[in-house]
């Protein structure tokens, strides 16, 4: 079995309140998540698949938002894709690649999640948001982005 890598990206939608979205899948209901994708084609640019991603996910167009709602926090981490997930790759993949991504959403946002993917969704205090991912690297991605945030004031 060979150990190639996809890449993806996770995202940290916020408001300034510190309230963090979470979704919660279509197809393993319990199981919530930040908005997450893929890139379409292998040189998709990172932020186009993330402006893609949001708007498919929540119906948000990020090119409304005031210039700097998004961010590339310039964080990657690999992990090993769980197995019972890995039908949703290619043959052979394992590993994962996941880009982190932060977007400042104005509270009065207007949220339509996808019902193929999402079946609600819920703004959290960050904390809470981080307990309830099911995703380790969602919850990680969560905790740094607001410690460090925390730490630059």
């Amino acid at each position: 079995m060979s150990n190639r890598i996809i890449n993806n990206f996770g995202f940290i939608s916020a408001k300034k309140n510190q309230e963090v979205l979470l979704l919660e899948r279509a197809d393993r209901p319990g199981f919530w998540q930040s908005v997450t994708g893929s890139l379409d084609e292998i040189d998709e640019p990172l932020e186009g698949a993330a402006i893609r991603e949001v708007a498919e996910e929540t119906g948000i167009d990020i090119q409304a938002l005031p210039l700097g709602a998004l961010q590339n926090l310039h964080h990657a981490v690999e992990y090993e894709i769980y197995p019972s997930w890995r039908y949703r790759y290619p043959p052979g993949v394992e590993r994962n690649t996941e880009h982190w991504f932060a977007l400042e959403v104005p509270p009065s946002a207007a949220i339509r999640v996808a019902p193929r993917e999402h079946l609600q969704y819920v703004w959290l205090p960050y904390q809470e948001a981080a307990q309830k991912c099911f995703s380790h690297t969602n919850r990680d991605a969560i905790l740094r982005f607001y410690d460090n945030l925390s730490a630059l004031k």
